[in-house]
């Protein structure tokens, strides 16, 4: 259905326009609709040395792929706009651009950025795997691909539902199941979300190329983490993933049982290296969907945690328990090469049960907080679980030796009795109040 007959909306209509973010290709704007009385977002293209009308036909492009995939989970298309937003004393050229549902809460990047919120509380991360996957399903149904699968991409209502977005690599799908052939290539889209074969020299995107992205978007879900750290380092992951390697995942298995089981077994088959074992996106929605109706009695507790700490992040509280705090290790099933060490990620682990101890709110000095951290050592023998991202951030207060000792310990209460013996116990106040600082910058405190 051509987006030329959709209703076209003029500056004289729109009231407190200000630009909100930028994605693939354009600037995002948000406004109000004077007729409509509800906000809306605007998508415009990035100025740039393409002819205006090789812009027009992009952004078209990406709208009428909004049209044909418009659900309940695909953020949907409202309008066309032609102006000249100004934001301040700053006025652009006439422009056009998509008029859309504005998504309260942003993107599901955005969310996972801001402190205390990630790992998400449980279900939270299984309902937005669901709403994605069924997205994903209705997208492939049309013979369409995403090709730009990410969080980022990914935007959340009021309620946190989920919404596909950003449509601007969307492309027809040329197998719909009709080549027995993977075709193979990179093209555009996060490095980090892409499959092994995209990262050959020429390819022709399929529908396991959004798969696998499913599969990199489920790790990041479960774990609140970027792949591969956030380093932008294109050469090192292009390297690395056609050798076999992934985000690693080995002590998710920390995690309390019985819950995150199913998604990462799906994570696991959507990153796998064979694109036909990647399961189609109406298998992975029907399993979702039997996994979340098991914790659905959960979901509206795990929201109002997440919009109680957006909120209000002052005096937000964190409950006694959070059952999820992934470690990591490098995982023994991958490819082993020989890179430095920024290409590995580092054992950063999560809380479990943050408000056990009680913090001061008041400023401290380097005293006061060598002195919390020998009054509470107990506690925090028992407590914390982010030792190692902790023992990152002391630096060269720790010993290689001694990191080494920290890191073979099999548990969190032994790696910090052993942080406390070799480090914290002789390392004055100094090295107490970096590890009393690391502490509140992992949101511990």
């Amino acid at each position: 259905m051509a987006l030329w007959s959709h209703k076209e909306v003029y500056d004289k209509s729109l009231d407190k326009l200000e630009r909100i973010g930028s994605g693939g290709f354009g600037d995002v704007y948000k406004a109000r609709h004077k007729e409509w009385k509800f906000d809306v977002a605007i998508k415009i293209l990035h100025e740039g040395s393409c002819p205006l009308i090789t812009k027009e036909n992009d952004l078209f492009k990406e709208a009428n792929h909004m049209e044909v995939v418009s659900c309940k989970f695909v953020v949907k298309v409202l309008g066309i706009y032609q102006g000249r937003p100004q934001v301040g004393v700053e006025q652009t050229p006439m422009q056009k651009g998509i008029v859309m549902e504005f998504m309260e809460r942003g993107s599901l990047q955005s969310l996972l950025n801001k402190p205390l919120i990630s790992p998400l509380p449980w279900p939270l991360p299984l309902r937005l795997a669901h709403e994605v996957a069924l997205g994903m399903n209705f997208l492939h149904s049309k013979d369409l691909l995403h090709k730009d699968l990410k969080p980022s991409n990914v935007l959340l209502d009021e309620n946190l539902n989920a919404k596909l977005a950003d449509f601007g690599l969307c492309r027809v799908s040329t197998s719909a199941l009709k080549s027995n052939r993977e075709a193979t290539g990179v093209s555009g889209g996060s490095y980090k979300y892409m499959p092994p074969e995209a990262f050959t020299t020429s390819y022709e995107p399929v529908r396991a190329f959004d798969r696998y992205s499913y599969g990199i978007l489920l790790w990041t879900l479960i774990t609140g983490k970027e792949p591969y750290g956030t380093e932008d380092d294109y050469q090192l992951v292009a390297f690395r993933i056609p050798l076999g390697d992934r985000p690693l995942c080995d002590d998710i298995d920390l995690m309390k049982p019985g819950r995150v089981e199913k998604m990462v077994e799906l994570m696991k088959q959507c990153w796998d290296h064979c694109p036909s074992k990647r399961p189609k996106f109406c298998d992975i929605a029907e399993d979702l969907m039997k996994e979340f109706s098991k914790h659905k009695e959960g979901i509206h507790s795990a929201v109002q945690q997440v919009l109680t700490r957006l909120d209000s992040p002052n005096r937000y509280q964190p409950p006694e328990t959070n059952d999820v705090h992934p470690p990591f290790k490098k995982p023994e099933e991958s490819v082993s090469v020989d890179i430095v060490d920024g290409g590995h990620l580092i054992n950063t682990e999560a809380p479990s049960k943050q408000d056990s101890v009680k913090v001061p709110t008041k400023r401290m000095s380097d005293a006061n907080k060598a002195k919390f951290v020998d009054d509470q050592m107990a506690d925090l023998i028992q407590t914390v679980s982010v030792v190692m991202a902790i023992v990152e951030e002391l630096g060269n207060m720790v010993h290689s030796e001694t990191y080494s000792e920290i890191e073979s310990k099999s548990t969190s209460q032994g790696k910090m009795r052993e942080l406390y013996k070799m480090v914290l116990r002789s390392g004055g106040e100094k090295v107490k109040a970096a590890f009393y600082d690391a502490l509140q910058k992992h949101h511990f405190l």
